[in-house]
C-alpha cells in the first residue's frame, strides 16, 4: 500500500465529484430533474464499463447472488440523487457540498439502531455536536419559513431536499456496508446502482423531458454522467492504496473545491452561520473517523493478542 497515492487519489475524486455538481448545476434549472439525473446514472457506465473490462471484472460485476439487496440499496441511492440534486439546484455549491456531510454522522446513528453496531459516547457525542452544526448551517436558508404549507422553490425547499439526500445517502452507505460484508464486488455495487438508477430515472420521460437547446448543454449533461463514473473510479481506486481511515478525513477538500468554483462561477459567497455549522460538522466527522481508527487498531491488537496466546 502507499498512502500517498491514495490520498492523492482521494483529493482527485473529490475535485472530480465538484466538477459534476458544478455541471449539474448549470444545467440544473433549465430541464427536468430526471432527465438530468438519468444522464449522470447512465453515462457513468461508459467509464465504468470501460474500467470494469480492462481489469477483467465485467463479466463476474454482471453476477450476483444478493439481488434483493443490491434492489435496496438502489431505492435509496436513487432517492438520495434526486434530493440531492433538487437541492443544488436551489442552494449555493458551498452550501449544498456541506450539507452533504452530515451523511457520515448519520451513518454512525444508522449503524447503532440498524446494524447493532456498538457506538459508545464518544461518537454520539460527536453525531449531537454534528447535528448542532446542521442546525446552525441550516438556519440562513429556513429564515422566513412557517412550515410545509409555505415550501417553495429557493433555499429552504433546497435545504430540505439536501437534507433528505444526505440522510439517503446514509441510508444506501449502509446498505452498502451490509453487501460489502456479503463480499459483493465494489464493481458490482456500482454497476447495479448505476443501471437501476438509469431505467428509475428513464421513466419521468413521460412526465416531459426537453431535447437540449445547444450542444454546451448536452456536453454538460453528459459530462456529468462521465465525470460521476471517473469520480467513483478514482475514490474506489484509493481504498486499494491506503487505509479507510487514512483517507476519509480529505473527503473534506470538497468545501475547498466548492467554494473557489462557487465564487468564480456563480459568485457564491456562504454565509457566516454556513461556515460555522459546516467547521462544527466537519470537526464531528474528523473525531468520528479518529475514534473508528482507534477502534479499529485496539481490536485489531486484541486479536492479534488472542492469537499469540492461542500459539
Amino acid at each position: 500500500m502507499n498512502p500517498l497515492i491514495g490520498i492523492s487519489l482521494k483529493i482527485a475524486a473529490t475535485l472530480v465529484f465538484v466538477g459534476m455538481s458544478t455541471q449539474i448545476k448549470l444545467v440544473g434549472d433549465d430541464y427536468p430533474l430526471g432527465q438530468v439525473v438519468f444522464c449522470r446514472a447512465f453515462f457513468a457506465l461508459i467509464p465504468l464499463i470501460v474500467w470494469l473490462a480492462h481489469r477483467g471484472e465485467l463479466i463476474e460485476v454482471v453476477r450476483t447472488s444478493k439481488p434483493s439487496r443490491h434492489l435496496r440499496r438502489c431505492i435509496v441511492g436513487t432517492g438520495g440523487m434526486f434530493f440531492g440534486f433538487a437541492g443544488l439546484v436551489q442552494l449555493p455549491l458551498p452550501d449544498a457540498t456541506a450539507i452533504s456531510y452530515a451523511t457520515p454522522l448519520i451513518v454512525t446513528a444508522l449503524a447503532a439502531l440498524i446494524l447493532k453496531e456498538r457506538v459508545r459516547a464518544y461518537r454520539w457525542t460527536a453525531v449531537a455536536v454534528g447535528f448542532v452544526g446542521m442546525v446552525i448551517m441550516l438556519s440562513p436558508h429556513m429564515s422566513g419559513f412557517d412550515g410545509i404549507a409555505d415550501l417553495k422553490p429557493g433555499p429552504a425547499l433546497g435545504a430540505l431536499f439536501s437534507l433528505l439526500g444526505a440522510g439517503c445517502a446514509g441510508m444506501a452507505s449502509i446498505e452498502v456496508r451490509k453487501l460489502a460484508q456479503m463480499e459483493e464486488r465494489t464493481g458490482a455495487i456500482v454497476f447495479y446502482f448505476s443501471v437501476v438508477t438509469s431505467f428509475a430515472a428513464f421513466l419521468t420521460i413521460f412526465l416531459g423531458w426537453k431535447i437540449p437547446v445547444n450542444w454546451g448543454d448536452a456536453a454538460l449533461m453528459i459530462g456529468s454522467g462521465i465525470l460521476g463514473g471517473v469520480g467513483q473510479i478514482l475514490m474506489t481506486a484509493s481504498f486499494k492504496h491506503a487505509d479507510a481511515s487514512v483517507i476519509a478525513p480529505f473527503d473534506y477538500m470538497s468545501l475547498l473545491w466548492a467554494l473557489v468554483i462557487g465564487y468564480f462561477l456563480f459568485g457564491d459567497v456562504p454565509a457566516a452561520q454556513v461556515m460555522l455549522g459546516a467547521a462544527l460538522v466537519i470537526a464531528a466527522g474528523l473525531f468520528v473517523i479518529w475514534r473508528e481508527r482507534r477502534l479499529g487498531l485496539e481490536m485489531r491488537r486484541e486479536r492479534e493478542a488472542g492469537q499469540n496466546r492461542a500459539i
